[in-house]
């Protein structure tokens, strides 16, 4: 069954929780939800094309889609950025000291959603070119 509608649309709910987080000082959950929009748009690509997308690395996803998508090297160091706040942003044990709430700031955080946002818009742009 052919669900990448369905991606998108939480990929979507997950960038404006980040922007969300963002707002309210959230810093960690604003990051690890950019990453999430970032991750689940790149997977509603994959769904479209009747194809599994498996891990949760943004940047291994979208080297997977080179061969019949050029992705451009801005979004590519996007997703390896995206990519470092998956666990870190999640877990009190990912640091030396601290938890992650005490680790993130505001400047990340707007960084995270800013690389979501093109992300996600990218993944927009493929899906309206392929066939539903």
């Amino acid at each position: 069954m052919e669900r990448s509608a369905d991606w998108m649309d939480q990929a979507q709910g997950d960038l404006e929780h980040a922007r969300s987080d963002t707002e309210r000082g959230f810093f960690d959950w604003a990051c690890f939800s950019a990453q999430q929009a970032a991750e689940k748009a790149v997977k509603a690509v994959f769904q479209r094309r009747g194809a599994e997308a498996w891990g949760h690395s943004v940047a291994d996803l979208l080297e997977e889609l080179v061969p019949w998508r050029p992705v451009p090297e801005e979004l590519s160091d996007a997703a390896l950025e995206l990519d470092k706040v998956y666990i870190l942003a999640r877990y009190p044990n990912a640091h030396p000291s601290g938890s992650p709430r005490r680790r993130y700031t505001r400047t990340e955080a707007e960084r995270m959603v800013t690389h979501a946002e093109k992300i996600v818009q990218f993944c927009e742009g493929v899906l309206s070119s392929l066939q539903p």
